[in-house]
């Protein structure tokens, strides 16, 4: 069996294609899959813009993104709204190792954190330990 790394409720991810380091995100078990804050997003066949705009997070640096859709899928959000949400598959920094990960873009305005890393990318790789924060921080701290 696989050894698994411990993560924290809170921790740091790297969206290396969006150019998005260091940004804060919320590990949430309860959300099937990964999501991320974007404004203006807008769906043209089978690519999706958007824009990285956030005054509150300082990794957002403004910029007009163009990727190819990886998928259109029904979302339940955490207030119990169905959205359909565009996802893109991009390359991300995590715990010190790059995956492959598909993220689901939506505002997420009113939330503290602008990334929720849900259960689909933790699955066999990592467990959560809810009593930890930033526990990656920590690492490179040492």
């Amino acid at each position: 069996m696989k050894e698994k790394k411990i993560v924290g409720k809170k921790e740091i991810i790297s969206i290396l294609d969006l150019n998005l380091i260091d940004l804060d995100a919320k590990v949430d078990t309860g959300a099937d899959s990964n999501a991320l804050h974007c404004d203006d997003i807008t769906i043209h066949n089978d690519s999706v813009e958007f824009t990285l705009l956030d005054e509150v997070h300082p990794s957002y640096h403004g910029k007009r993104m163009k990727l190819p859709i990886y998928k259109i899928k029904k979302v339940k959000s955490s207030n119990g709204q169905v959205q359909l949400r565009p996802s893109i598959k991009v390359s991300v920094e995590f715990m010190g190792k790059h995956y492959k990960s598909v993220i689901s873009l939506t505002n997420r305005a009113d939330m503290k954190f602008p990334m929720l890393i849900g259960r689909r990318f933790l699955n066999d790789r990592f467990l959560v330990d809810v009593s930890q924060e930033y526990i990656s921080k920590k690492k490179k701290e040492l």
